[in-house]
């Protein structure tokens, strides 16, 4: 009965509800992508135990242990996208809060990568086929993950062959490019770029409208905790939660389904579960109806339909 309910397109009033941050930091070599990341996730978290870092940099998070006690998870080549989802698995099993992934763009132009898996199955264009489906599950992992996640990526300079007027080629700079599949930010709730070596940022993106327009600024803690408030406001999943659980009828969680339908791939086991539950309980019920108790009592014979018997018959 659910499920019909899905396919029904209907308005409804916009509602901000909390959310996961999904924060992106770029920059070139030595801009401080690794340092910055972490001082997000403390300012995020408050607690640096529950800060994990995927470190495909040559342990370079070591270099930063004297900030606290955070997790590191090493990961080596072939840096493939199922390599990635199961760090990020692991982490969530152990109840990270702050994921940063230092960085993707091996997981795009890295040995075992995106793009040498491509290579390998022929380089043609139909063998993407095969590899976006792959990187796609990466970018899912991310995007669905229980935990705040931040991703840094390495930068370059972007080159192409241009002929002028008098047909002479030409090598036209076109500025830095993020070394991973193009696109990627859109899918960023803030993306930060790391813009020369005193570690100055800015925001690229930014969907909170913290940090848009504004002047370039140094990372910190404090941006991890202006971060924090913002996506905390608005309807709480724990809230929703408590309101699934205290519905007692297929028609309240249909509402509730509808009413939070931002928030659908989160609550949809959550409602299909209290669906069973609520479903059991008014099977139970109609099975008491059905049975008589005065049956019950005088051993299947209910004597208010059998006649009386008389003595000496």
């Amino acid at each position: 009965v659910l499920t019909k309910t899905i396919k029904i397109m209907k308005l409804q009033k916009a509602q901000r509800h909390q959310v996961k941050l999904r924060l992106g930091l770029s920059g070139a070599s030595g801009f401080g992508k690794s340092y910055s990341a972490l001082l997000l996730a403390f300012g995020i978290t408050n607690d640096w135990s529950k800060i994990a870092i995927i470190d495909t940099e040559n342990n370079s998070a070591s270099l930063y242990a004297h900030l606290g006690d955070f997790n590191v998870l090493s990961l080596n080549e072939p840096y493939s996208p199922e390599r990635y989802i199961e760090a990020i698995k692991t982490c969530e099993k152990a109840s990270m809060e702050v994921i940063i992934i230092d960085s993707i763009t091996h997981e795009w132009n890295g040995k075992g990568g995106c793009l040498q898996i491509h290579e390998q199955l022929g380089g043609t264009f139909q063998m993407w086929a095969k590899v976006t489906p792959r990187h796609q599950a990466f970018i899912d992992a991310i995007l669905e993950s229980t935990a705040h996640v931040i991703t840094t990526v390495r930068k370059k300079m972007d080159y192409s062959m241009d002929k002028d007027a008098n047909g002479r080629t030409r090598v036209i700079k076109h500025g830095l490019k993020d070394v991973t599949r193009e696109g990627f930010s859109y899918e960023l709730t803030v993306d930060f770029e790391l813009i020369n070596d005193k570690h100055l940022a800015s925001a690229s993106k930014d969907r909170t409208g913290l940090f848009m327009d504004k002047p370039e600024f140094i990372i910190n803690a404090s941006t991890g905790k202006k971060l924090k408030t913002w996506c905390n406001q608005g309807v709480s999943l724990d809230d929703v939660k408590k309101e699934i659980n205290a519905t007692t009828t297929l028609e309240g969680l249909r509402h509730l389904y509808l009413k939070y339908n931002s928030l659908k791939q989160q609550i949809h086991p959550l409602i299909m579960d209290r669906k069973s539950e609520i479903e059991n309980t008014a099977q139970i019920v109609d099975n008491k109806q059905i049975i008589n108790p005065k049956t019950i009592e005088n051993n299947g014979i209910d004597s208010s339909s059998t006649p009386a018997i008389r003595s000496g018959e």
